[in-house]
This record gives structure tokens, C-alpha cells and sequence, in this order.
């Protein structure tokens, strides 16, 4: 609940999902600063299960960012209920919160330097230490399958198999591609079947500009976009990491050969997972980390070419090809990654 009078509103970030914007309210001469988010009631369905993953993380967070000494108003969103002590207001299929806004912070696109990745690897790694006793399963799926790389081959099969917009024939060295390497869709469900891996609390959107840095410092200190945050494997989050930030290319990069996985920024990236992580992993999980980068690259690309296939109707599309272009970046890194496998393996080692 706010109390004062609204002096203005206005847009703010670059978001394609939610309408975000920033208000400033007066209270008693004070101003102070708000994000007000209007959630996409077409993307996010299950609002009531979202907001209840939200408010049940931030709150977790907040109680051990205050038990290490920290400061929960910098280093978690927290929810501001509403007049009736709701998570947030309900408006026909969508709905609105509210979150203080955390002054005097930035966020990055691209990491213009290495340094700039390797904390952001920090704050996704403090993100599972901090989160590592909470009861994962306890959270609910609300994208179900998100990162289920094995439904994500049923669909693509059934895309490839149904090829209803006759594209099929121009990208068969693709699809042959893909299914030479199905078997590691598998990997990671199987390695839960055995027990090999635990389910923790995963983001499932580590992007670099989902990090806030403190202006002053440069130390990553807080991760927003919280809304996919479920049940899922620490590896995940990494590797997708790895699949956006450690690119030597656009996602729609159309040469080939300028796209690569540098070795440089997964090192970098990897060093400061770790560092936050602070051994809250297992060993088995450890090992995992270049799987993790492999299986994320591999499911985006095997998902751009399923929507290029059905006619572009998932994925937003700038230009006729676009979704195609994108897969084939995605397969280009995970072949550069099989190339450079050793290397990776002997980054993890180190840990």
C-alpha cells in the first residue's frame, strides 16, 4: 500500500512481455520511486500461482539477506501489497504490482567487458546460495515443461513431421543435426530420475540486463524478472547464461563463422557463479555446468527452427527468416562447444 500523491508516471526499461514504468510519489514533502508493472495476462495465465512463487522467494530473501548482514531494500525486489493485502491488483485478465524501485543502479545489454559477466555469474550463483535450502518442489511449474528438452523434441518432431508451411526440405541439414544429438535431450531428466541431481530454485532468464550493478561500485547486487522463477536444475540457469552472454554473436547473426562460445567470457562467468555460489552446489551439479550450456543452446535452437516450421508463431519476427537465422546460431554454438568440450571440462575441474 502507498501512501502519498503520484507527481508522475512513466514508461521504463526495455521489456517485451510486461508494461513497466516508473512512478514517483510525494509523501509529506518526501519523494520516492516505484516500478508499476502491469503483468501480460495473454503470456502469464496463472498469475495467482506467479505471484505466490514471487512473494514466497522475495521474502525468503529478504529474511537471509538480513540474517548475513545485507540490505534487503538493495539486494531483492519485494512486493508492495495492496489496500486489501493482496500480492496485486486484479484488472480483467491482467493485473498490476508494485515493487520499490532500487536507486542508483544500471543494467547491461551486453557485457561490454569480461569483469561485467563474471559478476553477473556472482549474482545468479548468490542467487542459488541464498536460495539453496528452500523447498523447490514446493514452488509451482507455471510455464509447464519450460525446460523439458525432451518435450521440446516431441513438439519439434511433430513440427518437422506436419511441415505446414513447406519448409521443411530447406532446412534438413538442421533437422539431421538436431536429431543426431536428441539423445542428450534426455540428460538431465534421467539424472533426476537417479537422484543425481536436485531440484533447486532456478530464474530460467539469466540474461545479463536481468542484473542490477550499483552505479557506484559496479558490483551486481540484485537479479529481477522474477516472473519465471520455478523448480528446476542449477545447470540451467547457467548454461543459458552462457548461450546469450559468452556469443561472439547477435542471435540472428547470418555469418556463421563470426559465432563462436568464447572460452574467455564462459571462464569468466563460471568464476563468478562459483564465487557466489559459495559450494552450495554439488560435485555432481559442478560437472554438469557444460551440459547445462550445451542443453539450453541446443533446446533454444531446436525451438526457433520448430516456430520457423509453424510458421513463426511463437517467437516475434523482425524479418522473413528470422526465427531460421536464430537457429542456426544456436546450432553453430553448440557445435563450437562439442569443439571445445576439453577446454570447458578443464575450466569446471578447477572448482
Amino acid at each position: 500500500m502507498l501512501d502519498g500523491e503520484i507527481l508522475d508516471i512513466a514508461p521504463y526499461g526495455s521489456g517485451h512481455i510486461n508494461d513497466t514504468f516508473r512512478m514517483t510519489v510525494s509523501n509529506q514533502g518526501t519523494e520516492k520511486d516505484y516500478i508499476l508493472q502491469r503483468m501480460n495476462g495473454d503470456i502469464f495465465k496463472n498469475r495467482e500461482e506467479l505471484m505466490e512463487n514471487i512473494v514466497r522467494v522475495t521474502s525468503f530473501l529478504k529474511e537471509k539477506i538480513v540474517a548475513q548482514g545485507g540490505n534487503p531494500d538493495r539486494e531483492t525486489l519485494q512486493i508492495i501489497p495492496t489496500r486489501e493485502g493482496e500480492d496485486y491488483y486484479k484488472e480483467g485478465e491482467d493485473g498490476w504490482r508494485v515493487y520499490p524501485f532500487i536507486t542508483d543502479t544500471v543494467s547491461y545489454d551486453v557485457a561490454e567487458t569480461p569483469w561485467k559477466f563474471n559478476r553477473s555469474g556472482y549474482a545468479f550463483g548468490n542467487f542459488q546460495y541464498l536460495l539453496a535450502d528452500f523447498p523447490a518442489e514446493d514452488l509451482h511449474e507455471t510455464i509447464v515443461n519450460f525446460h523439458n528438452t525432451a518435450d521440446r523434441l516431441e513438439k519439434f518432431k511433430k513440427a518437422v513431421e506436419a511441415d505446414v508451411m513447406g519448409r521443411a526440405a530447406e532446412v534438413e541439414k538442421e533437422i539431421h543435426f538436431i536429431l543426431e544429438r536428441q539423445r542428450d535431450c534426455y540428460f538431465f531428466g534421467e539424472m533426476l530420475e537417479r537422484k543425481e541431481v536436485p531440484l533447486r530454485v532456478t530464474h530460467n532468464d539469466t540474461k545479463l540486463n536481468n542484473v542490477l550493478f550499483d552505479k557506484l561500485t559496479e558490483e551486481a547486487i540484485c537479479v529481477i524478472d522474477l516472473d519465471t522463477v520455478m523448480p528446476g536444475f542449477a545447470a540451467h540457469d547457467f548454461g543459458d547464461a552462457i548461450r546469450f552472454g559468452a556469443s561472439t554473436a547477435a542471435e540472428d547473426e547470418k555469418d556463421l563463422d563470426k559465432v563462436n562460445c568464447s572460452m574467455e567470457l564462459f571462464e569468466a562467468y563460471f568464476d563468478g557463479f562459483m564465487e557466489g555460489c559459495r559450494g552450495s552446489l554439488t560435485k555432481r551439479e559442478v560437472e554438469t555446468l557444460p551440459m547445462g550450456a550445451k542443453i539450453m543452446t541446443f533446446e533454444c535452437g531446436m525451438r526457433f527452427l520448430t516456430d520457423y516450421l509453424e510458421g513463426d508463431v511463437y517467437f516475434k519476427t523482425h524479418y522473413p527468416g528470422q526465427n531460421l537465422d536464430r537457429a542456426r546460431t544456436q546450432l553453430k554454438l553448440v557445435k563450437d562447444m562439442e569443439e571445445k568440450w576439453e577446454t570447458m571440462q578443464t575450466i569446471v575441474k578447477k572448482a
